[in-house]
């Protein structure tokens, strides 16, 4: 009785892997960022594999626009495997990728007329697997197209990556709208790290996790992408308060 209860039990887990698909199977399988403040708050330590997650800048220019699309360059640059970057707008600076752990020799370049465009081939690229990473540059993720990015992300356990571009502040209120994202993510450029002589520090971020499944939102001061791809958390992080207070201005957003 107890061997044919454990085959039922069996049974069903199989089932529910299948109804879940590619992200039960690799479950545990995430990335890190190599930052325990920012992985603890992470279901399974880092950016989980098989799933789609959202990068926006924290306002409509074109500066903050730049960081979140340098944040998710360092992301790819730490997957294994090419990269295939979707957009409609082909301006993006090599070296400026390279900077941040990309090189433009692991990238595929695939420019489009249309974000319609874009999000197929943003399914194409995450249906067919065997890549470190699919990017793709939109201003609107429409619930259904994010359905079935996710989908198609945890068929193969492909990472999709999301970057939120706005051409106008009106567009920037579609962050606000729900989509099936596994995270989403908000970056803001603040002053650069101060030094103890003159001259320009690191760049540095407010890194915004608004959304996750299953866990919480939090908020992080963060030295932008090194050659390696990864962040460096500044002390103090996660005190937005202190630091609106120190440099005389508003929090993003």
């Amino acid at each position: 009785m107890t061997a044919a209860r454990e085959r039922v039990i069996s049974d069903l887990r199989d089932r529910i892997a299948t109804l879940e698909g590619g992200a039960a199977r690799k479950r545990g399988c995430c990335l890190a960022f190599g930052v325990p403040k920012i992985d603890t708050v992470l279901p399974g330590g880092g950016l989980a594999y098989g799933a789609l997650h959202e990068f926006a800048g924290g306002g409509s220019g074109t500066v903050d626009g730049a960081a979140a699309a340098l944040c998710v360059a360092g992301i790819a640059a730490r997957t294994k495997g090419q990269i295939l970057w979707c957009m409609t707008r082909p301006d993006l600076f090599f070296p400026a990728l390279a900077q941040a752990g990309l090189h433009p020799d692991r990238v595929f370049f695939a420019e489009a007329d249309r974000e319609e465009d874009v999000l197929a081939t943003m399914e194409e690229g995450l249906g067919y697997g065997g890549l470190g990473a699919v990017v793709g540059e939109i201003v609107r993720l429409p619930m259904t197209a994010s359905r079935r990015l996710q989908l198609a992300a945890e068929k193969t356990g492909t990472m999709g990556l999301a970057v939120r571009r706005w051409r106008r502040q009106t567009e920037a209120s579609d962050l606000g709208q729900p989509t099936a994202s596994t995270t989403r993510w908000r970056v803001s450029v603040l002053p650069s790290e101060e030094l103890p002589v003159p001259g320009v520090g690191r760049p540095r971020w407010l890194l915004e996790l608004m959304r996750v499944k299953a866990g919480k939102c939090a908020e992080f001061i963060v030295g932008a992408c090194d050659a390696t791809g990864r962040i460096h958390l500044f002390s103090g992080s996660g005190d937005r308060e202190d630091e609106t207070r120190r440099w005389g201005g508003r929090a993003v957003g």
